[in-house]
């Protein structure tokens, strides 16, 4: 039924938003196509009329109104505010009574006061206003947002609570007046928890942005039901059942595939140009009529991560028993016994006793097989371009065929088949003509005479083209290895192949198979395609779903190839490939998937390529949202992180599982990186951890030296004996040193130096940002200053370590580090640190200043008497220089931050009458954002009574 009926398309963004859902009926009937029909091939470009195109600006301008518009109504109507206040309490107190019913533990009790705090705060805002001083109410909503942030980001498993907390993000920023990321939060709700947005929380909202755009799955719903009220009671029930869930899931399925098509219009420039998503109705069969499926899959839905699941298959149904005829061989299986024969060869056609048995065997049987059915697909080849030969590669079939006759020549069967394939518009035929080929190739392996017939444009096109739409599996898997052999003998096929599917439908269609899909997935690696060929929102799904499964070589003929292989390829292509927007969107899909956890159990189980690999699409997902970062440090295994270290540095590879730990280290807690370092010194293979990185010191490239240098400074840190010196130490510092000194270095050294510095100081957030250089201006009293509808990116709340121990843990920390670079770094490393400011590099000379502030701060803390007076010796004229009014207010306020400490401990405030009326000036200036300033001039004026008297 599904299939035979026309619905209509959902219409590009801008046609909703000029003549909303109702206005779209007068379309153009070019914007109809069978939704049902696996065989079509969609072109979002030619939906979209040049008349219903709206200035880009315009259309997003009309999208954030319809969000915030909506959620607007929070603040602004009571009883709309009640409603969903009511509906988060009612839903939070289930699932909280749900979790103790099962006895899952109260870790996340927490958690629920957290968020319920935060509803009861942000109401109280709203109630509040026009009461409070706007300052406050600002800073009361900034604590809010942070919190809120934090809970935002929990893990997939924790979704419900995400999409209530994104939901009050949402109003929280509506408050804040930044409806763009408003917006952007009320779609995250439908991303997170489509079914319970669509259907408990939101549904007016849905009504109105998401149904329009799915009502075509509505319409299949009410004639499948319709269909089943004649059905018998009790069979009625149980398919009414399999029924609902089916269209649950392809509901919830596109309402996330839509959500996030506006977040994306929200997101990027261009946005008029984005693919609109395909929501086709559900690829399992209706209840009207039935369609083999292969019974040899190998693949048990049940294993698999639901999230990909629902994503990939929609609902799970039983899977019909193959009526497929095979012969002895289990590649040949005729069909309509004489009479194809009779049609595809003519009397040239020759057989054997037992073929011709064969034949007349298969002809008593092939009466069950229903005669329509080559009719029924004519029309599939009606939509395709070629459907005949011509002459000249008719020609150069017939001269394969003839040349060398004494020796090889091509049998009249396969010639016949040859042309049926490039010329018939009856599926049948094709697909007959598939198992002919077939049996010829495998019958005489590299063949040179059979290679070169096949190899032929002509020919690879129309072997395509039955791969398109065969719905056989046998066929498809007989195909994909065909293919596969022809691309290992010639790679012209490879191109040939992706000018012919273009945006690569056939694969898509392929991948979503429950028995060919890792198969599929290794013609696809093949084939070699590139991102921007990649434009379907369900790559990464799929692709998922290959790197879960694919753990066995697949054999396709004589062409042998790991599915994970092919995986990692094209979620290199999908992370990598695209423009920065578009990559971080899929890496963020493959967290919300699930993929963290397959990546993570690649590096534990898989080959050294894989791990490499896997650490390299990590690096990705923490690019794109570091606050799995946590998540990450907690669950990898810190030994095969140093295995990939050890052994990729022997193969020489890209470097990858460094860059991963380095960056696994930006943790938002002092105590999780101690816990992390600890997990690291265990070591691997009973080698000395340290060790391994001081002989990877040795050999590091240039850009690599300084990220080594601090990861082994960390360790030697870690040491009960932190005070004495070690030769790891004073490599590590010899190396910081060298790369602060290189002037004539490229900027990704200088950008890794920097970094370096950064991770020494610590302090990172939730998404592993430095908040070293936020903390100390806050202690400077700079903070207090800055715009109030700014978020700087303040410490984290705290949600479950101790306050006081991470305190203690960070101020000890601090001062080990910072006495041991005084200590052991001593001239050399400030003279650098001083020369890294002056040489004006932006990244290096703000990390170098930050670096300097917090280093001086426990200046005291030297037990060498001499070295505080050369520390202000050697830093003092740069920081006097930097507090110049070329320099931002940040970097200032940082300098005299440096210098009162540096004063204060080293006992050297007799320069301060030496001080030119400029610097005055600037501390004068200065004074007004900062405290420490004031100290400054102070100290000077008392300095300079003391000399006068």
């Amino acid at each position: 039924m599904a299939s035979s009926q026309h619905h209509k398309l959902p219409q590009p963004l801008s046609s909703y938003i000029c003549n909303g859902p109702k206005g779209s009926s007068s379309s153009s009937s070019s914007q109809f196509k069978r939704v049902g029909s696996t065989s079509e091939r969609s072109n979002p470009k030619s939906l979209v009329s040049e008349d219903s195109r709206m200035d880009e600006s315009s259309i997003i301008t009309a999208v954030i109104g319809i969000l915030s518009g909506y959620i607007g109504r929070y603040v602004r109507d009571d009883n709309f505010r009640r409603i969903i206040r009511e509906k988060c309490n009612s839903f939070l107190d289930r699932v909280r009574t749900r979790k103790r019913r099962k006895d899952l533990g109260d870790d996340d009790d927490e958690i629920f006061v957290n968020i319920e705090f935060c509803m009861k705060k942000i109401d109280k805002l709203i109630e509040d206003q026009g009461t409070k001083k706007q300052v406050t109410m600002m800073k009361s909503l900034r604590n809010s947002i942070e919190l809120l942030t934090k809970i935002s980001s929990l893990n997939s498993s924790k979704s419900y609570l995400s999409s209530c907390a994104h939901l009050y993000l949402a109003i929280a920023y509506k408050l804040h007046k930044n409806d763009r990321v408003s917006s952007k939060h009320l779609l995250q709700v439908f991303c997170y928890s489509p079914n319970l947005a669509r259907t408990y929380l939101l549904p007016d909202l849905w009504d109105h942005l998401f149904l329009p755009h799915l009502l075509h799955l509505k319409i299949w719903y009410t004639s499948e039901f319709e269909f089943l009220s004649n059905e018998f009671h009790g069979e009625k029930e149980k398919k009414v059942k399999v029924l609902n869930k089916v269209y649950n899931e392809k509901m919830d399925s596109g309402t996330y595939l839509f959500a996030m098509y506006y977040k994306q219009w929200l997101k990027v420039s261009g946005a008029s140009e984005l693919p609109l998503p395909i929501v086709p109705l559900p690829s399992r069969p209706s209840f009207r009529s039935s369609r083999r499926m292969s019974s040899d899959s190998s693949i048990s839905n049940t294993s698999i991560n639901p999230n990909l699941y629902k994503e990939v298959f929609g609902l799970k149904q039983e899977q019909q028993k193959s009526t497929n005829l095979r012969d002895q061989t289990g590649i040949l299986t005729p069909r309509k016994g004489l009479e194809i024969d009779k049609k595809m060869y003519g009397d040239d056609y020759r057989c054997s006793s037992v073929q011709k048995e064969d034949r007349k065997s298969f002809g008593r049987s092939s009466n069950q097989i229903d005669k329509n059915k080559a009719h029924q697909r004519l029309d599939y080849f009606q939509c395709l371009s070629c459907r005949f030969i011509p002459t000249e590669t008719m020609s150069k079939i017939n001269y394969i065929k003839s040349k060398n006759a004494s020796s090889s020549v091509l049998s009249s069967d396969l010639v016949e088949a040859i042309t049926t394939i490039c010329s018939s518009d009856i599926l049948t035929e094709c697909e007959f003509a598939i198992r002919v080929v077939t049996k010829a190739w495998l019958n005489s392996p590299g063949d040179p005479l059979i290679e070169e017939a096949l190899t032929q444009s002509i020919v690879v096109q129309g072997i395509l083209e039955v791969l398109f739409v065969s719905t056989e599996d046998e066929i498809l898997e007989l195909i994909i290895s065909i293919l596969a052999e022809l691309i290992t003998r010639n790679d012209s096929i490879r191109q040939i192949i992706l000018n012919s599917d273009p945006q690569l439908e056939l694969f898509v269609r392929l991948l979503r198979s429950t028995s060919l899909f890792l198969k599929a997935s290794v013609l696809l690696y093949l084939s070699k395609p590139m991102a921007k060929q990649m434009i379907s929102s369900e790559w990464v799904p799929l692709i998922l779903r290959v790197l879960e499964f694919g753990d066995k070589l697949q054999t396709l003929f004589t062409v042998q190839c790991s599915p994970q292989v092919a995986a990692f390829y094209i979620l290199d292509q999908l992370l990598n490939g695209f423009d920065e927007d578009k990559n971080l969107e899929n890496a963020r899909q493959v967290l919300s998937l699930g993929g963290l956890t397959l990546l993570i159990k690649r590096i534990d189980d898989g080959e050294i390529h894989e791990k490499e690999n896997s650490a390299l699409i990590i690096s990705c997902c923490l690019r794109a949202e570091g606050s799995c970062r946590s998540y990450l440090a907690e669950n990898i295994n810190k030994s095969s992180l140093l295995e990939l270290i050890v052994l990729g540095r022997k193969q020489n590879s890209s470097g990858y599982a460094l860059s991963l730990l380095f960056e696994l280290l930006h943790l938002d807690r002092r105590t999780k990186i101690l816990k992390f370092l600890r997990g690291l010194k265990d070591g691997w293979s009973g080698l000395n951890t340290m060790h391994i990185f001081f002989i990877y010191l040795q050999k590091a490239p240039l850009e690599e030296r300084p990220l080594v240098a601090v990861i082994l400074l960390m360790l030697d840190l870690m040491e009960d004996k932190h005070l004495k010196g070690s030769i790891y130490r004073e490599e590590a510092i010899e190396a910081i040193v060298a790369a602060l000194n290189c002037k004539m270095c490229d900027d990704r050294v200088q950008q890794q130096s920097a970094k370096a510095l950064l991770l020494l100081g610590g302090h990172f957030s939730y998404a592993g940002e430095s908040l070293m250089e936020n903390l100390l201006l806050q202690k400077a009293g700079f903070q207090e200053f800055c715009l109030e509808d700014s978020f700087p990116p303040c410490k984290e709340i705290v949600l479950y370590d101790s306050i006081h121990k991470e305190e203690e843990e960070g101020e000890s920390w601090q001062k080990r580090a910072a006495c041991v670079l005084f200590k052991s770094g001593n001239k050399r490393l400030l003279s650098a640190l001083a020369n890294s400011i002056a040489n004006g590099i932006p990244s290096l000379a703000r990390a170098s200043l930050t670096t300097i502030s917090w280093m001086c701060s426990y200046l005291h803390l030297v037990e060498d008497t001499k070295l505080p007076q050369m520390a202000f010796s050697i830093l003092t004229p740069q920081l006097l220089q930097s507090l110049n009014y070329d320099n931002d207010v940040e970097e200032r306020v940082l300098s005299s931050y440096s210098l009162l400490y540096l004063t204060k401990y080293s006992g050297c405030d007799s320069i301060f009458p030496s001080l030119n009326k400029d610097s005055l000036t600037h501390l004068r200036n200065l004074s007004l954002v900062t405290w420490t300033a004031n100290e400054l001039i102070s100290i000077f004026s008392k300095r300079s009574i003391q000399l006068k008297q």
